[in-house]
C-alpha cells in the first residue's frame, strides 16, 4: 500500500515494518533498564531508610510515576507525533535515573522515591510504544502489530535482572557505590533507547497517518485534540473504546492484585526463594511469550471474543491459585494462566481502543487508558495487600474471581447490544 504526502510516494508496509523494528529493539533496551532499576529499588530503598515499610513504597513510586507520565506523553504525541511522546517518557526516565544515582550516592532516600516517580516514564514509554505500533497498520493487523512490540519487551524483561550484579561491579569501577550502578547502567539503556527511536521513527508514524492521503481520502482534517477532557469526551461517545478500556484496567488490577501477593502466601508454605523466582518467572512468561500468537487470534476471531477469552482465563487462574494452597505446581499453573489473560486482555484491549477512534483522538484516549491501568494496578496491589493481612490469599483470589465474572458478563451483555459490530470488533 502507498500513500501520497505532498510531491512523494510512501510505501505505508515498508515503512510499518521498518517502524515495527524500531519499536522493538527499543523495548527490549528500555525493558532491560526498568527492570535491572526495578530489580534492586525496594532493597536500596530498605538499606537507606532502615525500614521495611518504606521499602514497599518503591514500586508504588514507579507505579505512580508511570501513571502521572502517561497523559504528558500521549499529549506530546498527540502534538508532535509519536517521537515526541516516547522522547519526553524515556527521558523523564533518564533524569529519574540520574537522580537515583545522586540519591543513593548521598544516602537520602525521600530523593530516591522522587526519582523512582520520574523513573517510571521508562513504563510509561513502553506502554505508548505498543500504541505507535498500531498507527500504520493495515485494516485487520493492528492487534498483530501491537502484539510484537510487546513479545519485545520479554527480552529485556528478562535480561535486566541478569545485569544487575555486573551493574553493581561497574558502579564501583566508575568510583560510586555498588547500589548506585544500576540505575547508571539504567540511565545509558532510556538513553540508547531514545536515541534508537529519534533516529528510527522517520517518517513519524502517527504524522504520516495524519497527513497520508489514504487516512483522509476528502483531504479534510479534524481539530488535534490531546487533552484529559478530550478524551473522557472521546469514551462518552464510543462505546467500543469504553469497553475496551474496562477489559484493560480489569486485566491488569486482577494481575497486579494476585501475583503481587503470591510471594508473600508461597513464603507462608516455606517456599524458598528460588522456587518463588521460578513461580514469576512462569508468570511472566505467560504474560508475554504468546503475544504473537494472541494478536493474530485478536485479529482472526475477533477482539471482543479474545477479551471474553481472557476473562475467562483470569477466571481460571484465581480459581487455581487461590484453591491450590500452597501447592506450589499449582500456584504456578494459576500464576501462568494469569499472565495469559492479563495479555490477551491488554492486546485485544488495546487494539480495540485503537480501532474504535479517529487518528486525532488516538492520543488522548490511549494516554487515559494508560493512566486507568496504572492506577487500578497501583490500587489493586494496596487493596490486595490490606485483604491478604486481614483474610487469605484465597480470600482475595475470591474476590478478583468475581470482580472477573461481573466484568465478563458485563462486556458479553454490551457485545450482544451490538449485533452490527458482533464479535469481530
Amino acid at each position: 500500500m502507498t500513500a501520497v504526502t505532498g510531491e512523494r510516494h510512501i510505501d505505508i508496509g515498508r515503512v510499518q515494518r521498518r517502524i515495527l523494528g524500531v519499536l522493538a529493539a527499543a523495548q527490549i533496551v528500555s525493558g532491560m533498564g526498568i527492570s535491572v532499576g526495578f530489580a534492586l529499588s525496594s532493597l536500596v530503598v530498605h538499606e537507606l531508610s532502615g525500614s521495611t515499610a518504606l521499602s514497599g513504597l518503591a514500586a508504588t513510586a514507579a507505579v505512580l510515576g508511570a501513571a502521572l507520565l502517561a497523559l504528558p506523553t500521549a499529549s506530546a504525541a498527540g502534538r508532535g507525533g509519536r517521537r515526541a511522546g516516547l522522547s519526553l517518557a524515556y527521558g523523564a526516565a533518564l533524569i529519574g535515573s540520574v537522580l537515583a544515582v545522586a540519591a543513593i550516592s548521598w544516602a537520602v532516600w525521600p530523593l530516591l522515591l522522587a526519582a523512582l516517580v520520574l523513573f517510571g516514564g521508562g513504563t510509561a514509554g513502553n506502554l505508548s510504544a505498543r500504541y505507535a505500533a498500531t498507527d500504520l497498520a493495515p485494516p485487520g493487523h493492528a492487534a498483530r502489530h501491537l502484539s510484537w512490540v510487546v513479545w519485545a519487551a520479554t527480552i529485556g524483561a528478562v535480561a535486566g535482572p541478569n545485569l544487575a550484579q555486573p551493574a553493581s561491579a561497574l558502579g564501583l569501577r566508575l568510583g560510586l557505590t555498588a547500589a548506585a550502578g544500576p540505575f547508571a547502567v539504567a540511565g545509558l539503556t532510556f538513553a540508547v533507547a531514545g536515541i534508537i527511536l529519534n533516529l528510527g521513527l522517520r517518517p513519524d508514524p502517527l504524522l504520516l497517518a495524519r497527513t497520508a492521503s489514504i487516512s483522509y481520502p476528502d483531504g479534510r482534517r479534524t481539530p488535534v485534540r490531546t487533552t484529559a477532557r478530550a478524551a473522557w469526551a472521546s469514551l462518552k461517545v464510543v462505546p467500543a473504546a469504553r469497553r475496551a478500556l474496562l477489559a484493560i484496567a480489569v486485566s491488569h488490577t486482577a494481575m497486579v492484585s494476585i501475583m503481587s501477593m503470591t510471594p508473600v502466601h508461597l513464603d507462608r508454605g516455606h517456599a524458598d526463594l528460588k522456587v518463588i523466582g521460578i513461580v514469576i518467572s512462569l508468570h511472566i512468561a505467560g504474560m508475554y511469550m504468546l503475544a504473537p500468537l494472541i494478536g493474530w487470534l485478536a485479529d482472526r476471531a475477533g477482539k471482543s471474543s479474545v477479551l471474553v477469552m481472557g476473562m475467562l482465563l483470569l477466571l481460571a487462574a484465581a480459581g487455581i491459585a487461590g484453591t491450590a494452597g500452597h501447592n506450589v505446581p499449582l500456584v504456578t499453573v494459576g500464576l501462568f494462566l494469569l499472565g495469559v489473560g492479563w495479555s490477551c486482555g491488554l492486546i485485544a484491549g488495546s487494539s480495540m481502543l485503537s480501532e474504535a477512534l479517529t487518528l486525532e483522538l488516538r492520543p488522548a484516549v490511549q494516554g487515559f487508558s494508560d493512566l486507568v491501568m496504572n492506577i487500578c494496578g497501583a490500587g489493586g496491589a494496596l487493596l490486595a495487600g490490606a485483604v491478604m493481612g486481614a483474610t487469605s490469599y484465597r480470600v482475595l483470589s475470591g474476590l478478583v474471581a468475581l470482580m472477573v465474572v461481573l466484568t465478563a458478563l458485563t462486556l458479553v451483555h454490551r457485545f450482544r447490544q451490538k449485533p452490527t459490530a458482533g464479535w469481530a470488533v
